[in-house]
């Protein structure tokens, strides 16, 4: 993903700082996710009637959670780099890799258990591996997009 906006990156170069920020943060959330809906599984609390329930509730916690913490991050990038649209860029990708996040973080164990196999054995790095990329990818599109916006 990185390889695809590289010119992106290099007119921008605060991208590189918040990727980490944003992929970051959509990781942790959803490996609380994972981990809280796992032990549910284990302990019985989760049926295979619960996953639409289940998957509202992350969806808008990941909702809410993104607002917060994308408001909060698009502030200290306006602050830090002086440009609004890069804090907008920074602020809208956090909301979609925490929905993001919390939906998969719900869905992948409820595949995997449908599948016969151990969620708690495989979510982590399929989790990992959607909330990074499409974090990295989110970010770097809306600021390729937002580009002419965005003074150097």
């Amino acid at each position: 993903m990185v390889g695809l906006f590289e010119e992106t990156i290099a007119k921008v170069a605060a991208l590189a700082v918040l990727m980490g920020v944003i992929a970051g943060q959509g990781g942790s959330a959803g490996m609380q996710t994972v981990a809280i809906l796992t032990r549910g599984m284990a302990l019985g609390e989760v049926d295979r009637g619960t996953g639409w329930r289940l998957l509202r509730k992350e969806f808008l916690l990941g909702l809410a959670n993104g607002v917060l913490i994308g408001a909060t991050v698009g502030v200290i990038t306006y602050l830090w780099k002086g440009q609004i649209m890069l804090g907008v860029a920074a602020f809208v990708a956090m909301v979609i890799n925490l929905v993001i996040a919390g939906v998969t973080g719900v869905t992948i164990p409820l595949v995997v258990r449908s599948l016969g196999k151990d969620p708690a054995l495989i979510s982590g790095i399929f989790l990992t591996t959607m909330t990074d990329v499409l974090g990295f990818g989110i970010l770097f599109l809306l600021a390729h997009w937002m580009l002419p916006q965005i003074s150097r």
